[in-house]
């Protein structure tokens, strides 16, 4: 990826002005709004590679905004927010957001974020591919899941994934019959340590779910163990 275009969604001047100094300071370019029928207008005019989206703004609030970008965009969005209570990361994070900061932050932290967020998508979205990937795909009940292009195929049709349904999907596929609870997956695909991950984890794999059209098939191939965890059988 070339130029990286971050878009900086925030209706606090003083903190978006800030955020955009560190940015551009780490070589990316940045776009900024200050209320979220802006940052949606900037999103269609400009090639966009990542979101910071304040949630507490006039109008539409950064959740709506995030739900809407989601509807059509697989970019990664970390929302930034006064309140740091675990509800409001579920919430945050329910809503399609790949990552959470809470305000005051510290800007390295942020930037850190950012780069971390980056990276994943970039590996899901290469510019080309080698055609030695083989090795690294896995085939199982209808699905194929490449680990080197980041390609999913689902009974013959290719879907579309954020970076983080991309890692929990890989992460079941590669381990066939092992149930991994809730917390687990958090750990593993958000590397961060647990505060609630059940409705958080539990909001994305239904996300999964409805991209792979699970509720059309008999027989699904993300499988819930109640009570316990997800899995897919071999």
């Amino acid at each position: 990826m070339e130029q990286i275009n971050i878009l900086v969604v925030d209706d606090e001047k003083e903190i978006a002005d800030l955020v955009e100094i560190y940015l551009v300071s780490d070589g990316y370019k940045v776009f900024k709004a200050d209320n979220a029928q802006a940052g949606l207008s900037l999103l269609e005019q400009e090639e966009i590679h990542l979101v910071l989206l304040d949630i507490m703004m006039p109008g539409m609030d950064g959740l709506e905004m995030c739900r809407k970008i989601r509807e059509t965009n697989n970019i990664p969005i970390i929302m930034l927010s006064a309140k740091s209570t675990d509800l409001d990361k579920i919430l945050g994070l329910g809503t399609g957001a790949d990552d959470y900061v809470v305000k005051p932050f510290n800007p390295l932290e942020l930037t850190a974020r950012v780069k971390s967020q980056l990276r994943r998508y970039t590996q899901l979205n290469p510019h080309s591919s080698t055609g030695q990937s083989a090795k690294n795909e896995i085939s199982i009940r209808g699905l194929t899941v490449n680990k080197d292009n980041h390609k999913v195929v689902v009974f013959g049709e290719e879907i579309k994934l954020t970076p983080i349904e991309f890692d929990i999907l890989y992460l079941l596929a590669s381990n066939p019959g092992r149930v991994f609870s809730t917390d687990e997956i958090f750990e593993k695909v958000w590397n961060e340590k647990v505060y609630e991950a059940n409705n958080t984890v539990m909001v994305h794999i239904r996300r999964l779910r409805g991209k792979m059209k699970e509720d059309t098939r008999q027989n699904k191939i993300i499988t819930t163990v109640w009570g316990v965890g997800y899995k897919i059988e071999k």
